[in-house]
């Protein structure tokens, strides 16, 4: 019988909520922008995210993007940090002034609200929100009410990730999201990293210009784009900061990382609410890499396209924005 447990503890040194469900164990720091930054299986010792060291806290606080989940929203990038939207527009703080663009939005490093936490017969779970209004220091440069939550529950079915996005004003907002999800490779300690295998449901490959910004064409794909869509390729076959449509396979839109040594597959099914995929191996040094699924093409706001086809949404007043997403081991 499964022992299913939520609790506050720390971690490195900070606040933490811990969840147990039998073989699986995950940490959630609600101070440090709701980031999930481990989730285990501790019987197979399988740690399938990269989880900040002690030494390296300071850095994961300053900048979160290569550990756990952090939340980008809205995410990626933004030229000039302009954001045209409904007639209006909105200044974004330039913080990657070596292209003159804003990165990654707000709401990765800010503290987040824990409003429930426990466990059930079936599962331990914890729910966290950040609500901003004229009085939350992202009101200045993202002027929306909004309340974000989150909720990550932990079963026998791995982890799922229950994202709910409520328009508290009276004025249509943006629904801008996406995961900078950092997985380790090898996720199977004293497993050969070259025996990993990544594949993504992937469709057309965005170009990129030289501020990482969508020029609105597909470029051609190579060898590398078709394994990754197809059989998968290592995560470190080259360095890789690739921008791709998604293109879901059997109904699902999802990443599977493969220890062909083992014959276990790690599964991140992150639902056809999100409609782009980013892929980013951290310069091509080993240890991780990020598979960052995203409601919106980067720059989406800036590109003229159909909003429709670069997941430009809006959340009317009093809606609610609802996706779930899981991550399970096959």
């Amino acid at each position: 019988m499964s022992e299913y447990k939520a609790w506050t503890d720390s971690y490195q040194g900070e606040p933490a909520v811990w969840l147990r469900a039998g073989k699986y164990e995950a940490v959630m720091l609600p101070e440090c922008g709701g980031n999930l930054v481990a989730f285990r299986d501790l019987e197979a010792n399988y740690r399938f995210l990269h989880e900040p060291k002690e030494s390296e806290m300071e850095a994961f606080k300053k900048e979160s993007y290569s550990y756990g989940i952090p939340v980008l929203f809205p995410p990626n990038r933004y030229e000039d940090g302009k954001f045209p939207w409904k007639g209006k527009t909105h200044q974004l703080p330039v913080n990657e002034s070596e292209r003159g663009n804003h990165l990654h939005g707000f709401l990765h490093n800010v503290p987040w609200k824990v409003t429930e936490m426990g466990q059930t017969s079936s599962e331990s779970f914890v729910t966290v929100q950040v609500q901003v209004d004229e009085n939350h220091p992202v009101f200045q440069s993202f002027p929306f009410r909004f309340t974000f939550m989150l909720r990550y529950a932990l079963s026998e079915n791995g982890l799922s990730q229950q994202v709910t996005i409520r328009n508290n004003g009276t004025e249509e907002m943006p629904s801008l999201l996406a995961f900078h999800t950092a997985v380790n490779v090898p996720f199977a300690a004293n497993s050969p990293a070259e025996g990993y295998r990544v594949k993504l449901t992937i469709g057309e490959r965005w170009e990129l210009n030289e501020r990482m910004l969508p020029t609105k064409r597909f470029q051609p794909f190579g060898s590398l784009d078709t394994s990754l869509k197809n059989e998968g390729i290592y995560p470190f076959t080259e360095e890789m900061d690739n921008h791709y449509t998604v293109q879901p396979q059997n109904g699902r839109n999802r990443m599977e990382l493969t220890d062909t040594t083992l014959g276990v597959t790690f599964v991140y099914d992150a639902g056809t609410a999100y409609k782009q995929w980013m892929i980013w191996n951290n310069f091509n040094r080993g240890e991780f890499f990020c598979p960052e699924p995203q409601v919106n093409l980067v720059n989406a706001p800036n590109v003229d396209l159909p909003a429709e086809e670069v997941g430009l949404y809006s959340i009317g007043p009093g809606e609610i924005w609802e996706s779930v997403s899981r991550m399970y081991v096959k």
